[in-house]
C-alpha cells in the first residue's frame, strides 16, 4: 500500500507540472484547471489513496464498477463524474452517486436523469456530450450529439426538474476531419461552449483532454481535464 501511494504521488506530482506548465504557456492560472482522475478499472483502495493525496474529482465509465466503488468511498470528500455512455436503464443506480453526468447525449436520457433525479431529491450537473465527428445532426460513434443538436439539448436539460446544465464535454476525434487535430478539435470545442453560454451563461465547463493531450485541451481553455493513465498507470490488460 506504501509503495503504490508513493507511486500515485509520484504521478500525481508529474501531471500536476504538466497542467501547471500549460497553463502558465497559454497565460491562464493554474486554478482555471481541475483535475479529473479517470479510475475506470482501478481499486476503490486506490481512490481513497488519491483522496488522501488532494484529489477531489474522480470518474466512471461503467456503472457496474463505479456503483460498488463510490459506495466503498462514500465518506469521502469526493465529486464523482460519469462519463460513459449511460443507458437509460443504469440512470437510478448512476444518480445515487454522480454529481456530474458528462455523457448526456439524447432527449430520452435527460427525461430519464430529471425523474430519478428529482424522485431521490438530488441535483445533477450534466455536460452535453459533444460528437466532433458528427455530421450536423448525427450522433458520434463514441456517444455525443452533433454540434448542431447542443442548443435543443441544453434548453432539455437547463429545463429539467432536479438536473443543472453545466456545460460541454468531447473526447477529441480518431477520425474525420480532426483525427490528430486535438487542439483545433479542443478550440472548436470552446467556440461551441462560447455559443452555449450566449443562451446559458453559467453553463461555463469545459471538459477536454486526457492523458496524452492535456496540453492541447488547456491551450485550447478547457476547464476540467479527465486523466487516467499518467496518474494511475497503464490499465490491466492494456499491456
Amino acid at each position: 500500500m506504501t509503495d503504490r501511494k508513493g507511486e500515485l504521488a509520484a504521478n500525481l506530482a508529474q501531471v500536476e507540472r504538466r497542467i501547471t506548465a500549460a497553463c502558465t504557456a497559454a497565460g491562464r492560472k493554474r486554478e482555471e484547471v481541475t483535475l479529473i482522475v479517470v479510475t475506470k478499472t482501478y481499486p476503490a483502495s486506490d481512490v481513497r489513496i488519491l483522496s488522501e493525496l488532494g484529489v477531489r474529482h474522480v470518474a466512471e465509465n461503467r456503472d457496474q464498477d463505479a456503483a460498488p466503488k463510490a459506495a466503498a468511498c462514500s465518506d469521502l470528500p469526493l465529486s464523482w463524474h460519469f462519463v460513459g455512455q449511460l443507458q437509460t436503464n443504469k440512470v437510478r443506480s448512476v444518480v445515487g452517486y454522480a454529481d456530474v453526468v458528462q455523457s448526456v447525449d439524447r432527449a430520452r436520457l435527460v427525461t430519464a436523469l430529471s425523474k430519478e433525479a428529482e424522485r431521490v431529491g438530488r441535483e445533477v450537473g450534466c455536460l452535453i456530450q459533444v460528437a466532433l465527428d458528427a455530421g450536423e445532426s448525427a450522433r458520434g460513434e463514441r456517444g455525443g450529439v452533433a454540434p448542431g443538436g447542443i442548443a435543443e439539448l441544453a434548453g432539455l436539460v437547463a429545463a429539467a426538474p432536479g438536473l443543472r446544465l453545466g456545460g460541454l464535454m468531447t473526447v477529441a476525434p480518431l477520425t474525420g476531419e480532426y483525427a490528430g487535430q486535438q487542439q483545433v478539435a479542443f478550440e472548436r470545442l470552446m467556440d461551441l461552449s462560447t455559443d452555449l453560454r450566449r443562451t446559458h451563461p453559467a453553463a461555463n465547463m469545459v471538459s477536454a483532454g486526457m492523458s496524452a493531450d492535456l496540453e492541447q485541451a488547456v491551450a485550447a481553455g478547457a476547464t476540467h481535464v479527465r486523466v487516467g493513465t499518467a496518474v494511475l498507470g497503464v490499465r490491466p490488460g492494456l499491456g
